[in-house]
């Protein structure tokens, strides 16, 4: 009994000293344990950072690409802008060409109707074709007693005449066709200018007309005059 009794205390002897550890180690032990918790923390506003940043890049890129879309949408709206404008001119000049291609025929008819040739069935196909040239935006002009304009009159014979005032229209050698506001062919004219010295003459004939007025007056407040001195007297 006595030997046992030491060799039980040897056994029991780690137990006791485990649990009889100081306060200050206990603290140490459990140190670490609280290290163990602020490290992820740590991590945890690293990672908000990089999420932050990530987030940044994004919205830059975004916006990038918002830019060259709005750039790429710009262009296409020039672009089919042009396109139309291209294709309305392209359409005016080739129907430009048809019917200039088509004046000679013109005239033929004109000159036809002129001449009272334009009867029975051609009647009716150049009534047709006049129709349809018009329908495409032919028009003509050109008449007789309008002013010289040299941008849509083209004068192939000239002459002076004493009852114009201006250079003027005084026949239609052929007349001129338009689209639009676009000129294919002038008129083609014969003009009249006011003979010179037809200016001066009229205002002399004003001035004598006036001198006779003026007489005319004096001699009618002259017979007043007369007429009235018997009535007084």
């Amino acid at each position: 009994m006595t030997e046992e009794t030491p060799g039980f205390d040897e056994q029991n002897e780690p137990a006791d000293v485990s649990s009889g550890d100081t306060p200050e180690a206990a603290e140490s032990k459990a140190a670490p344990s609280a290290e163990e918790g602020a490290a992820p923390a740590g991590d945890n506003a690293a990672a908000d950072v990089g999420l932050t940043a990530q987030l940044d890049q994004a919205r830059a890129a975004l916006g990038e690409r918002t830019a060259d879309l709005q750039r790429l949408q710009a262009e296409f709206q020039n672009y089919r802008r042009r396109v139309d404008r291209d294709r309305v001119a392209v359409k005016e000049i080739a129907v430009a060409n048809l019917l200039t291609e088509l004046l000679p025929t013109l005239d033929d008819i004109g000159r036809a109707r002129e001449h009272g040739e334009l009867v029975g069935g051609f009647k009716s196909v150049a009534e047709s074709l006049e129709t349809v040239a018009a329908k495409m935006g032919l028009q003509q002009f050109g008449k007789e007693g309008e002013p010289f304009d040299p941008t849509v009159h083209e004068a192939l014979m000239h002459s002076y005449a004493p009852d114009v005032t201006e250079t003027t229209c005084v026949a239609i050698l052929q007349p001129g066709y338009r689209i639009g506001e676009r000129t294919i062919r002038p008129a083609r004219v014969a003009v009249a200018e006011p003979q010179p010295g037809a200016q001066p003459a009229k205002g002399e004939s004003d001035a004598e007309g006036k001198d006779k007025s003026k007489k005319a007056e004096t001699a009618e407040a002259a017979d007043d005059k007369e007429s009235g001195g018997p009535d007084e007297g």
